[in-house]
């Protein structure tokens, strides 16, 4: 219940007023933490409907927020029709097999999987694990690179330039390299995961585990000399040290980083998709934009409100497990 009402600070005041305890200033911390958020939500709306309405592009007017609202109702109605036609299909192939097999006990029954169009719900899917898989791949790489660096400075000095340089490479940049490379060694007759996916992820991958090498490495080096001196008393080994002393104490530092790499990834990933033609919400994005129907603008606008909410989700999720796995427990949900 404490961690709950910590990560909701308005809560907290809404159970005091439940107790009768001081009404009008737990009232007043309500208004700031709930009201003053959504005021300015509120704003950006009537903004964003005047800005839209008098907005005439060659696809039609500039979509508004009643238009996202439709979009949505019409990507969802989308998906779960998609959803039906799979499971009729499915029963299909049950009843002509069960059909079959009562005239042929010795027919081996088949069944071929759904090959119907991707739902905007499954490219969100889609997105989230090509973007997990990149962000992951990047911090087993980043992080105990960041350690050794962190513990050395002529590794520090001697990585440093090499970072710096390589760090606001665009993924637009990277891509075709990444594609060349994956197409001569990424090579299968039956390939588990396609090549489009693999490009994406490794695409994530080199653009994202910057600030977590940079981060995790001036957390390492960072560390107070009285840390040292107990670890040098205690004649601790290097792995015994840079578990016990080195990753609690660079923990704060290591989890900004993180965290910007995976807001990083996340924005990447859509450049990435757009390029590589890998389903997800890039792709989506880059699918309406082609199609050029009156419906297309507003469908782009749902994926950009989507693609937001998600990244900052993502960054709440990250910080959430910063509080859970750190020491340092003044981290908030700011």
């Amino acid at each position: 219940m404490t961690i709950a009402l910590h990560n909701m600070p308005w809560l907290e005041p809404v159970v005091k007023i439940a107790k009768g305890e001081n009404v009008s200033q737990n009232l007043q911390t309500i208004i700031k933490s709930v009201g003053i958020p959504l005021a300015g939500i509120l704003v950006f709306l009537m903004i964003w409907h005047a800005a839209a309405s008098n907005i005439n592009t060659s696809l039609g007017q500039f979509p508004g927020p009643s238009d996202v609202i439709e979009q949505s109702g019409n990507l969802l109605s989308e998906h779960n029709e998609e959803r039906q036609k799979a499971v009729a299909f499915y029963e299909r192939q049950e009843k002509r097999n069960a059909d079959r097999l009562a005239r042929d006990p010795d027919y081996v029954a088949k069944i071929r999987p759904y090959t119907g169009k991707p739902t905007y719900i499954d490219q969100i899917g889609t997105s989230l694990i090509t973007v997990l898989s990149g962000f992951i791949l990047a911090s087993l790489i980043a992080v105990p690179l960041g350690i050794v660096i962190g513990l050395s400075a002529n590794l520090y000095s001697a990585f440093n330039p090499i970072i710096q340089i390589f760090k606001p490479v665009s993924p637009l940049a990277w891509l075709p390299l990444v594609t060349m490379v994956v197409s001569a060694l990424y090579i299968s007759d039956d390939p588990l995961v396609p090549k489009s996916f693999v490009n994406s992820m490794i695409t994530v991958m080199l653009c994202c585990l910057w600030p977590t090498v940079i981060n995790t490495a001036v957390g390492v080096a960072s560390i107070s000399q009285d840390l040292k001196n107990v670890s040098m008393v205690l004649r601790l080994n290097y792995i015994t040290h840079v578990i016990k002393i080195v990753l609690p104490a660079s923990v704060p530092m290591m989890f900004t980083g993180l965290r910007l790499s995976l807001s990083i990834a996340w924005m990447v990933l859509i450049a990435a998709e757009m390029l590589a033609q890998n389903p997800g919400l890039g792709k989506f994005v880059w699918d309406e934009f082609q199609n050029g129907s009156s419906d297309s603008l507003g469908r782009i606008m749902v994926a950009v409100i989507t693609i937001g909410l998600i990244g900052f989700l993502l960054d709440r999720i990250m910080l959430m497990i910063q509080r859970f796995v750190s020491w340092d427990k003044s981290a908030t949900l700011r």
